[in-house]
């Protein structure tokens, strides 16, 4: 019993030692844990590296290894991918509702026209509705005149016109026979029978196609009722139409948008004044011309220069040639030619001296974003997007110019320090959104 008491004190004292060691040895871990250059490759057994190695401590960041160019088109790439892909949404929404879209912009276009009629009346003290009924019932006669008229000259001289043609063709086999071509009337007889077998093998397509028109008529009636009702609200309640849709504006960029739309209506009115203007010379003048020439239908083919004269460029193409061809079955080859004198000088007065005096620089366009304009239009919706695809462009061309205006003059105003009395203020609060 005398030995048990030394045993437990040895115990205590190697228990004890071993506790100081792990101590010290923990708190040598932490210093080494917060201090890594006092490790050494002895303590934590890893051999050195050799002298070989790479020094990963140089190596420079990934973004910076990149080229500044490569980097810049990466930056713009996905950039353009996103704008592609809204883009191609958004095309094929429109695609969807392609009716209500061609119908709503017709409106649009149409509204342009009659709305300074409206204010002229509503300066005259005319309230606003019977203004708006009164310009829209005088606009929509004036249009179902100009569509009754023309189908009614195309009723009344489609027999003599008949006869001319089928004169004009037997007047070209003849030239033909006695030309340099050396072309026979077995030939022309060739031609004439496959043309008959063309024809009478495409019965069924042909007889689906008159099916398909029956659907684009009651679609085209649809659209007329649609265009005619858009046309009525934007011209009676258009500036409320038009505060409305500024609240689905972000807060921060309502301000620019808010001027760019006048200016964008701005220049929709003028272009489509001057259009009108351009197109109703161009008719009378080449329907005087082909008149005086006793080319047969001159007013239906004026009123048909007049109309695709809002397609620009290719609207006078086609409708110069349509003039040029009825010359030619009806009256010859020497009235082709001079109808042909007539359109074109009408055109070259038209695009060197009447559109720039009459549409301005506000809405001129370059002849090649007008052909890319109207060939995409043509391509997305037909006729319905050539017509609509300039002004789409000119409105476009004048809501950016407007907005970079309108961000540099914002840049400058906040860049300028204030002077005088204001340059010593204190700093400026805070101001909340709805400031």
């Amino acid at each position: 019993m005398s030995r048990v008491p030394g045993w437990l004190g040895r115990l205590g004292a190697g228990l004890t030692e071993m506790s100081e060691r792990y101590n010290e040895r923990r708190a040598e871990a932490e210093r080494e844990r917060d201090d890594p250059e006092s490790r050494t490759f002895a303590d934590e057994h890893v051999p050195p590296p050799p002298d070989y190695a790479p020094d990963i401590a140089a190596r420079p960041d990934p973004a910076q290894a990149v080229p500044w160019g490569v980097r810049v088109a990466a930056e713009a790439g996905w950039r353009l991918l996103v704008l592609a892909g809204t883009l191609w949404v958004l095309m094929r929404i429109i695609s969807a509702v392609q009716l209500v879209v061609l119908s709503f912009v017709i409106a649009l276009l149409i509204t342009a026209i009659l709305q300074p009629t409206v204010a002229r009346l509503r300066r005259h003290g005319v309230p606003r509705g019977p203004a708006t009924a009164l310009t829209a019932v005088l606009g929509f006669v004036v249009i179902g005149l100009i569509g009754w008229f023309v189908t009614w000259q195309v009723m009344e001289n489609i027999d003599d016109l008949s006869g001319q043609i089928q004169d004009g063709i037997d007047e070209l086999r003849n030239w033909l026979l006695n030309s340099p071509f050396h072309v026979t009337d077995k030939q022309i007889n060739e031609i004439a029978k496959n043309l008959r077998e063309a024809v009478g093998a495409n019965t069924d397509q042909i007889t689906s196609a008159g099916l398909e028109g029956v659907t684009v008529v009651v679609e085209a009636l649809a659209g007329i009722l649609l265009a005619v009702f858009s046309t009525l609200f934007l011209l009676y309640d258009g500036k409320r139409i038009w505060e409305w849709t500024l609240k689905l504006v972000p807060a921060a960029a309502r301000p620019g948008v808010a001027g760019a739309g006048p200016a964008a209506w701005r220049t929709l009115t003028a272009y489509v004044r001057g259009t009108v203007i351009v197109a109703l010379i161009d008719a009378i003048f080449i329907g005087l011309g082909i008149y005086f020439l006793d080319v047969p239908m001159a007013v239906p083919l004026a009123v048909f220069i007049f109309l695709f004269a809002f397609i620009p460029l290719v609207g006078a193409v086609v409708s110069g040639a349509l003039a040029v061809v009825v010359a030619l079955v009806t009256q010859g080859v020497f009235t082709a030619v001079m109808t042909l004198a007539v359109v074109l000088a009408v055109q070259q007065i038209e695009g060197h001296i009447l559109q720039p005096f009459i549409l301005g620089r506000a809405v001129r366009v370059h002849p090649l974003a007008v052909v890319l304009a109207v060939a995409c239009g043509g391509m997305v919706a037909g006729i319905g997007g050539a017509v609509v695809a300039v002004p789409l462009v000119a409105v476009t061309n004048t809501v950016a110019g407007y907005l970079r205006a309108y961000s540099q003059k914002t840049a400058l105003r906040h860049a300028v320090p204030p002077r005088g009395a204001t340059a010593v203020s204190a700093e400026p609060t805070p101001q909340t959104p709805s400031e």
